[in-house]
Formats: structure tokens, C-alpha cells, sequence
């Protein structure tokens, strides 16, 4: 016999290699189906605490709006606190067109022979646009005289246009259609680098929110209005709901042009107010596709909106006031309040303007005025009694708000203005969803939500066969719904983060079969691994996420000691993600975040809740003295503080008096149903107020208070909107994300 090895030993051998080969196999497709899971959850859960806390804002805006119109409306005329917001509804003033051109008038600015930006002339050519875009490109800035005279021209070219612009494709080969910008301008560089600028032979519809959050939309609006004078034919333009006065106040637009325009800011911002109210609604393609930037509800109609009188809604939050006879004479620097709504219609569209459930139910600091509203008796005999405003919200008898306000008669009582702006206010802030009806948007506090049902019967009702709208950030760009009869459009490529949406427009030619290209503008992001892109957008959701902990964490404290009745400071993990859930209403997976939130902070099974809350703390080394309490709600409510601000400084000068910080404060006491004393608003004084000048720096105060976490050098306390590159350079290397 051999010493060979048999072929009885070989076949084992071999068929051993051959199972541990399909044992491999198999334990690697289901590591990768298991990795693939684990990416699409934290993709979804980070996505779901972006769009949360941007809706939130959203409402919050809303609310914070009604209810200074409800002061405007139930207080006396004379009143202190009244002064201090009634320039932001002084928006509707009746003067001839020749009146506002005198004001806005760019004759006597100056420009320096030092100035090395692009000079404009007028009418505008095509080169001249064009030069725009490469200026901009290239970090230049136009100079305000022009930014003006552009603006004028603008506002002149718009008055001219319809309500719901008609085009076609016979006219040319394709329409390309953009959604949300949101000042972004390396997007729209990208767009016409790929696409071809404008021209006679490459039409453009931009379908509104071209403002807000991104750094860039003074720029954006140049560039756009530019085209539109060169191309009237060719580039169209929707209004979106961010072309709104009011909520440019939040998202950063005003005070963008505010910064770059110190001296004549405010006149330009007057006339884009104007140059926004004329903004065209919708924009119709071969009678078959609509375009518009928001959605629908059941009871739009087109032949409604062709007809309203669109620049009446300079703010599409509320309905216009009936004008005076008066207010015929009335100059444009006139202190006359003449655009306040009246709460008793605005509240009657629970539909579209809703105030309802926001996204943190529990929390009493989100109350709306709906809280109050409801006690009032809204009849004849409460809108004639003009007479019985008080005299002041500020005093001793606050609590008498409830009962003793009475609402303004000076409302438009034409059911058709009403139905008008229900029909605006749907179409510029509704979002469509899976299941038939329409109900309220109650998450973004505007609006509706649509259904399939109501799409069907829009479109058959006026023969169409697309709607195309944006208003939603979607992952990819786009996304079809409703039998792929709604096509959801959004043009600004990593919205939330670096990373974390792709960028998309679409071409539509003679077949109207819409076709999409998909874009990110960051070269950064080209270079990374999808595990690295998910893990990057992923960090920067969980930083937002740990602000909105922190600005709970009275709520979050009083949860744990339910499950903590023997005072340890110790909750299991699963008492710890149910008293988490129960307070913030995100729906997310507590229990996998638990180790980002709470890295390393098991003891026996169970965690530490007061030593996890114990790293958070206030940026400021002064604030100690200040309640903590106090601490959190400031900083909960930092956005609607500044807002108020941003109100109440009138000159724009980013100062304060010191009264006008007391009386901010106690309107923001007002607003949130609950007690600031003047002592605490002192200690607020004493910490911002350290050269003792008498007057508040807006931008320090808002700076002195960030959320920081002792054990990390990043500082969590900006929004995610806010965000720079040294910033994401910091999350991206930081070893305690």
C-alpha cells in the first residue's frame, strides 16, 4: 500500500472547504444585509430629527407671529409695549407707486471709484447678467445704488405679470423647473454649469424659497431678478412661503442683508417686502402641469387665485385689513398700523393656519395664543366694542387678558378676502401625505395636509395631469407621491448638513414626461464613503438633537425621578428611553441612540441621568448667578428671543436699550404664560451689560448663552442652519461624537 492520500480523505476534504466557503458566504451576506439595515435606520432616524426640529421652528414662528398680531389687535394704540412691534404690520400702506419710487430712489447713493464689484446700466443685456453670476462666483458684492435701481426695475417688471404665469413648450425644446434655493448659491452655480444659464432658447421656472438659511440669497435674488429683466419671457418666477417679511425675520435673511447693506439695509429690505407680495403664485406649463411651490387643499381653485389682488398679502400668515379712506394720504414713513389681522377669522381656519399639537406636546413653553382664544367670545357685540382696549399687557392685572380683550372691528368682513387667503396661505404651505383627506398641518402650524383623493380630484377638476412643488427637503432630491402624480422638487443639496440630501431639477419637454438630474454641490462629499457620509450627517443631527435634550431638561429630570422613586439618579435603560420619548415626541430609537447621548454611563445596568445632565452646561462665566431654570428656557427659546429682538430694534442698528430689553422680555414673559421678574431680568442685565453702556449688543447676548459640553471642546450650541466649515471640520474629528 501507498502512503497516498485516499480519494475517500479527498472528497471529506474538498466538500469541507467547499460548506465552509457557503458558511462564509452566508455569514457575510447577512453581516452586509444587517449593515445595509443598520445605515437605512440611521439614515431615517437622522432625517426624522432634522425635519422634527425644523417644522418645529416653523410653528413656532407662526405662533410667535399670531400672537403679536393678537397684542396689535387688543391693545391700545399708545402703548409702550404696542410701539415696539407695531412697525413689522405696518405693511400695507396705500400710496401710489410714484411715492414708493421716490423712497426707494438710488439717485443720490454714491459709488466710489474705489468700488471693484460689477457696475450695472439699464435696460440690462444678457452680458451683464452673466456678469453678475461670475461676480458672484468670485466673492464680489454688488453695490447697494445698484442693488436698488435692479430692485425698482424688478418690482416694475412683476406688477406687469398675472397671477398664474402660462407657458410652453413649443417655444423651445425643454423648461428646466428648480425648487427650494434657500440661499445656497453654490447650488444654483452648479445648476447653470450643468444646465446652461438662461436664454431665449433655455427657459427656467424657480419655484419659490430662494431666500433664508443659506449665506447667499441677497445674491440668489440678484441673479434671478437680473435674468428675469433680460429673459421676460423665459424665466419665471413663484412666490414660496419664505418670501415672507416675517419669516425672513428667523431664517437669517434679514439679517444677512442687514449685514452686507449697513447703510441702505433697510430701504432694500422695504422694497423686496414689495417685490415679494408681487410675486406670481403658480405657473401652469402647456395647460397640463402645474407649478407651484407649496401644494393644495380641497377647496383650492384656480380661477380663484388667477383673480386675487396677490400684493395685498405682503405676509401670506394672515388675511389683509380694510383699507381707510384715510389711509389714501398716508405716507410711507407713516406710524399707522394698517395690515393687523383679526384673531377671530384667522382662528376660524383651523385648516390652513392651525395652532395645534406641537411637536413637544408636553412642554407648557410652547403654548399658543389657541390657549387663550378659546375663552373669547367671538361675536357681534365683542367686534363693536372697539372702545374697551386696555392700556397696557404690562401690569399688575396680566392675568385679566383672558377674560377683558376684545377684538378689533377693522378686519375685512368679506368672506371672499377670507376664502382668498385661505387659498394663498394652501398653496404656499401645504405638503401632501399617503392617505386620503385633507386635515390640518399641524406640524409646520400652516397649511394642509393633502391626500391622493384631493389630488385626483384638482387635477380632473382642471384637466392637468402633474403637479410639481417643493417646500420638502427629500433625501434624494425628489420623490413622487399619489400615483406619481405630485412630484416633490427641492434644489438644495446638503440642506441639513454636509452630505445628508442630494439636489435635484427637472426638464420637461413637448411629452411632459419630467426628466431629473440629481447633484451635490460639496466637492467634500464626493470624497467620502457612503458609511462615511451617513456617519458625518449623522453626527450633526445627534448635535442638534443633544440641544433639544438640554433645553428639556427640567422635563427630562422630573420624568427620570417617576422611574427613580428612591432618589439613586440611576434609571434603567429602558425606564431611561420611555421617559426620553414620553417628554420630546420624536418617535426615535432611544435605545440605539443611548450610547451617542449618554456615551459610557452604565453603572450595574443602569444610567447615571443627573451626572449626564451635569455635563451640559451654559456658555458664560457670569451666569452662574442666573436662575437655571431661567437658563433653559432662555435657551429653548433663543430663536423666538431673537426674533424679538430683531423686532424691536428698529433702527437695525444691533443694539438695544436697556428698557427695550426689559420690555422684550416681558413680552416673551407674556408669550410663554409664565413669570420672569424684573430681578431676573436685572441678573440678565448685569451679565451682558459688562461695559455698562445702556445698551444690549444683540449678537453677544445671543452668543454668551451656548450650549457647551465640559468634557469636549465642540460647542453644541448652534442651529443646525448656522453651521460653518470649521464647525463641521470640529464634528468630524471630534472622539467624544
Amino acid at each position: 500500500m501507498g502512503c497516498g492520500v485516499s480519494k475517500s480523505d479527498q472528497f471529506h476534504k474538498s466538500s469541507g472547504k467547499a460548506v465552509t466557503t457557503i458558511r462564509s458566504a452566508v455569514l457575510i451576506q447577512r453581516w452586509y444585509r444587517q449593515y445595509v439595515a443598520r445605515t437605512e435606520m440611521r439614515r431615517r432616524y437622522t432625517w426624522h430629527i432634522f425635519q422634527s426640529i425644523e417644522y418645529s421652528g416653523e410653528q413656532a414662528q407662526i405662533k410667535l407671529y399670531n400672537f403679536l398680531g393678537y397684542l396689535m389687535d387688543n391693545f391700545t394704540p399708545a402703548s409702550t409695549e404696542r410701539n415696539l412691534i407695531s412697525h413689522i404690520f405696518r405693511e400695507n400702506e396705500v400710496c401710489r407707486d410714484a411715492e414708493w419710487e421716490r423712497y426707494f430712489c438710488y439717485k443720490n447713493i454714491e459709488v466710489p471709484e474705489i468700488y471693484s464689484g460689477p457696475h450695472l446700466t439699464f435696460p440690462l443685456t444678457a452680458e451683464q447678467a452673466v456678469g453678475l453670476v461670475e461676480a458672484f462666483r468670485n466673492k464680489k458684492q454688488l453695490h447697494s445704488r445698484y442693488v436698488l435701481q435692479l430692485l425698482l426695475e424688478t418690482w416694475k417688471q412683476l406688477r406687469m405679470l398675472p397671477n398664474i404665469n402660462r407657458i410652453s413648450t413649443c417655444h423651445s425644446k425643454e423648461i428646466t423647473i428648480c425648487g427650494d434655493l434657500h440661499g445656497q448659491l453654490d447650488d444654483l452655480l452648479l445648476i447653470f454649469y450643468k444646465n446652461d444659464m438662461p436664454s431665449l432658447e433655455k427657459p427656467y421656472v424657480f419655484n419659490g424659497d430662494f431666500v433664508d438659511r443659506g449665506k447667499d440669497s441677497i445674491e440668489i435674488l440678484i441673479i434671478l431678478f437680473s435674468f428675469l429683466l433680460v429673459y421676460p419671457s423665459e424665466v419665471y418666477l413663484n412666490r414660496g412661503n419664505h418670501e415672507d417679511h416675517i419669516i425672513n425675520l428667523r431664517y437669517g435673511f434679514t439679517k444677512e442683508v442687514l449685514t452686507k447693506y449697513k447703510m441702505h439695509g433697510k430701504r432694500i429690505l422695504k422694497l423686496l417686502q414689495k417685490i415679494f407680495s408681487w410675486l406670481p403664485l403658480a405657473t401652469v406649463i402647456d395647460q397640463k402641469v402645474l407649478v407651484l411651490h407649496g401644494g393644495i387643499s380641497d377647496t383650492t381653485d384656480l380661477s380663484v387665485l388667477a383673480r386675487v389682488d396677490r400684493h395685498n398679502y405682503v405676509s401670506a400668515l394672515r388675511p389683509p385689513k380694510k383699507r381707510h379712506q384715510s389711509s389714501a394720504r398716508m405716507s410711507v414713513d407713516s406710524d399707522m398700523d394698517v395690515g393687523v389681522f383679526s384673531p377671530n377669522k384667522t382662528f376660524q381656519r383651523q385648516n390652513s393656519l392651525t395652532f395645534l399639537k406641537p411637536i413637544n406636546r408636553d412642554s407648557f413653553m410652547n403654548r399658543s395664543l389657541q390657549d387663550f382664544s378659546d375663552r373669547l367670545k367671538v361675536n357681534t357685540e365683542d367686534e363693536v366694542q372697539t372702545s374697551r382696549r386696555r392700556p397696557s399687557i404690562f401690569n399688575p392685572d396680566i392675568n385679566r387678558l383672558e377674560n377683558e380683550a376684545t377684538l378689533s372691528s377693522d378686519s375685512v368682513n368679506s368672506q371672499t378676502v377670507i376664502d382668498e387667503w385661505k387659498q394663498i396661505l394652501d398653496l404656499l404651505w401645504s405638503d401632501p401625505m399617503s392617505q386620503d383627506g385633507c386635515e390640518p398641518n399641524e406640524v409646520r402650524g400652516g397649511g394642509c395636509y393633502w391626500g391622493p383623493d384631493v389630488t385626483e380630484d384638482f387635477l380632473n377638476r382642471h384637466n392637468l395631469q402633474l403637479i410639481i412643488r417643493s417646500h420638502e427637503c427629500k433625501q434624494e432630491g425628489y420623490e413622487f407621491c399619489h400615483n406619481r402624480k405630485v412630484l416633490t422638487l427641492f434644489s438644495a443639496s446638503n440642506y441639513y448638513d454636509v452630505g445628508s440630501n442630494r439636489g435635484a431639477y427637472v426638464k420637461l419637454g413637448p411629452d411632459l414626461v419630467p426628466y431629473l438630474i440629481q447633484y451635490q454641490a460639496s466637492s467634500m462629499i464626493r470624497e467620502l464613503t457612503v458609511r462615511q457620509s451617513v456617519g458625518r450627517t449623522e453626527r450633526s443631527a445627534l448635535k442638534v438633537l443633544r440641544e433639544q435634550v438640554f433645553a428639556h431638561k427640567s422635563d427630562l429630570i422630573c420624568a427620570f425621578k417617576k422611574f427613580d422613586s428612591n432618589n439613586t439618579g440611576l434609571v434603567s435603560l429602558n425606564d431611561w428611553a420611555s421617559a426620553v420619548e414620553g417628554v420630546m415626541h420624536l418617535g426615535l430609537p432611544w435605545r440605539m441612540l443611548r450610547c451617542q447621548l449618554v456615551p459610557g454611563k452604565i453603572n450595574g445596568g443602569k444610567i447615571d441621568y443627573l451626572e449626564w445632565f451635569n455635563e451640559l452646561a451654559i456658555k458664560g462665566a457670569n451666569a452662574d448667578h442666573i436662575d437655571q431654570s431661567m437658563l433653559e428656557t432662555l435657551y429653548r427659546h433663543r430663536s423666538t428671543l431673537e426674533t424679538i429682538f430683531r423686532i424691536v430694534d428698529t433702527d437695525n442698528s444691533g443694539f438695544i436699550t436697556i428698557e427695550d430689553f426689559r420690555q422684550t422680555w416681558k413680552l416673551l414673559s407674556v408669550y410663554l404664560k409664565m413669570e420672569i421678574t424684573d430681578d431676573t431680568i436685572s441678573d440678565l442685565v448685569v451679565t451682558i451689560d459688562r461695559n455698562q453702556d445702556g445698551s444690549i449688543d444683540i449678537e453677544e447676548f445671543m452668543e454668551a448663552f451656548r450650549l457647551t459640553d465640559k468634557k469636549s471642546r465642540l460647542e453644541r450650541g448652534r442651529s443646525m442652519f448656522m453651521g460653518t466649515a470649521t464647525d463641521l471640520t470640529k464634528l468630524e474629528g471630534d472622539p467624544n461624537l
